[in-house]
């Protein structure tokens, strides 16, 4: 439907003539409007003149057109000439369909999920360059969204995303995984320069910063070796802290056959008990200082390095066996507390050359402790090892000695080398440490989220924007992590880095031209099978898109 609408300038003074017509929105399900520039109204004859530009071609005589007669307006074609890169935003394209990231966008956020595509593509193809520079991204390349999003709508975009709508995605994502395999979990922190957010605090923060930090626990896929849950953290919360409220979260998610692969810092009674509890599999690290690790180191003694218990590749020795571990559950409605043995395998492990590098930080430490003692500048931390390692004696004529605890470094030096693996499913040591390791895919992810993705220091203000952008960075992980492991796959580390092969397809270029479909330009050989080597469809010889 359309109709004439007259609006004066109260500038210019000048009336302009417009046709405007309506139309609906399939895509944000509302009407909408599209006005057309006719002409201006002449003052003295009141008859409608075309303007120069887009009505001077209609003529003269078409002025006087009642507007009924005019032909209703259809698909807008392209109005200008223009090129931009394709080829990157293309592989990006095929993976959120492989990996039902586009889908899984859509359904949980209909009205906006290409803007948060558009954004990731930004954050991962302009990882150096801030949110503010989106425009020229826009203008250069082709992208979902299609159009210009400015720091105000970003922001505002990021403001929208509910806690929800996230949790949806993370269910819709994770049900795409196997549930059969193991779940990496660990947590880094993101250091802040802001004073305003409540989780914001000082802690242990992984990288050395000495700023306040929050931060961030990601759960991958064993197999996949893609992320699919994560959750914003206070920055003083420490590891072993964060395992309940993951597990209440899971059981919310309706994740039944979790499995979880976590390191040592996760460790503790509580959680081994609560992770018995909801009947989840796991396979945790545990510290060489827990009673039943060193009967179990005593018990071996040199019969670990055994040639017959040697793994050539992992250059480990190792050793299992299976104990009781004793559960307790606290029944509050009941007002009492369950105890009964549940079956767990433990895997012990010995590194010849992790020895002498325990051996050298060890010996360090005590070399610090000691000058610590003697210039007098002691340390609360340090306080149970410098009663544990040394003797202090002061005396009016002697003044202060420190004479070292020979026999208390000797028995630390026994447990040198070893590390222990506890598992209530797997029985064997090697397939035990085979899974272990591949907890490096998150520590893996976690440098690409803090340098590709330009997320080691968030600037953000609010709650809300900080919450909004970390789940579009967590989108871009996805890809990434994606991109990262076809590489590994196909041995393409040896010759690009991430940036190194993202830039060899990004200079495919897409043309458009008034009235006509795009076409995409020239694509080489290699880069066909870069594409094929990321498991996606090629861009072959110039053609259509449609």
């Amino acid at each position: 439907m359309s109709c004439i609408i007259k609006s004066l300038d109260k500038r210019s003074g000048i009336t302009y003539v417009y046709q405007s017509s309506s139309y609906w929105d399939k895509e944000k399900k509302a009407p909408r409007s599209k006005r057309v520039l006719i002409g201006k109204i002449d003052p003295k004859t009141g008859e409608v003149v075309p303007t120069d530009g887009r009505g001077k071609k209609r003529g003269k005589s078409k002025q006087q057109e009642p507007a009924s007669s005019k032909p209703k307006p259809g698909p807008v074609p392209e109005t200008r000439t223009d090129r931009q890169y394709y080829g990157a935003a293309y592989l990006l394209d095929q993976i959120g369909e492989k990996l039902g990231i586009t889908d899984d966008l859509k359904a949980c956020f209909p009205n906006d999920y290409k803007k948060i595509e558009s954004l990731a593509y930004f954050m991962i193809l302009e990882d150096t360059n801030t949110i503010s520079r989106f425009c020229k991204f826009a203008k250069t390349h082709r992208h979902p969204y299609g159009s210009n999003i400015p720091s105000q709508r970003s922001s505002e975009l990021f403001q929208s995303i509910t806690e929800e709508a996230k949790m949806k995605f993370f269910h819709l994502q994770g049900k795409r995984r196997i549930e059969k395999e193991y779940w990496a979990y660990d947590s880094t922190s993101i250091s802040s320069y802001s004073e305003t957010l409540k989780q914001v605090k000082y802690g242990k923060n992984k990288d050395g910063d000495k700023l306040p930090q929050i931060n961030l626990a990601l759960l991958f896929g064993e197999e996949s070796g893609l992320p699919f849950y994560y959750r914003k953290l206070a920055g003083n919360i420490p590891d072993v802290k964060t395992v309940t409220e993951l597990v209440r979260e899971l059981d919310i998610l309706g994740y039944k056959k979790v499995k979880l692969v976590m390191d040592r810092g996760y460790y503790s009674a509580d959680n081994i008990n609560g992770l018995y509890k909801q009947h989840y599999k796991f396979l945790v690290g545990a510290n060489t200082t827990l009673s039943y690790a060193k009967a179990f180191i005593k018990e071996l003694g040199d019969d670990i390095r055994n040639y017959e218990n040697y793994s050539d590749q992992y250059k480990v020795y190792y050793a299992s066996k299976s104990i009781a571990w004793d559960y307790t559950q606290e029944r509050p409605y009941k007002g009492d507390t369950i105890s009964a043995d549940r079956r767990m395998y433990l895997h012990l492990y010995y590194n010849p050359e992790k020895a002498v590098e325990d051996d050298q930080k060890r010996t360090a430490y005590y070399v610090q402790l000691e000058k610590e003692l003697t210039s007098g500048k002691r340390k609360p931390e340090h306080e149970k090892d410098y009663a544990r390692y040394f003797t202090v004696h002061e005396t009016p004529v002697r003044g202060l000695k420190v004479t070292p605890n020979n026999e208390a470094m000797n028995k630390a030096r026994r447990l040198y080398g070893y590390f222990v693996l506890i598992s209530n499913e797997v029985k064997d040591p090697v397939e035990a440490l085979q899974l272990y390791r591949t907890r490096d895919v998150v520590e893996k992810a976690f440098g690409n989220l803090k340098e590709r993705l330009n997320c080691r220091r968030t600037l953000v203000s609010s709650e809300s924007s900080l919450e909004g952008k970390l789940f579009v960075t967590f989108v871009s992980l996805i890809y990434l992590s994606y991109i990262k492991n076809r590489m590994q796959e196909n041995d393409l580390f040896s010759k690009y880095t991430i940036t190194g092969l993202l830039d060899e397809l990004d200079v495919i270029e897409c043309f458009t031209e008034p009235g006509k479909a795009p076409i995409q330009g020239e694509v080489l050989k290699k880069q066909e099978d870069l594409f094929t080597a990321m498991d996606v469809k090629p861009l072959y010889a110039k053609h259509s898109l449609g």
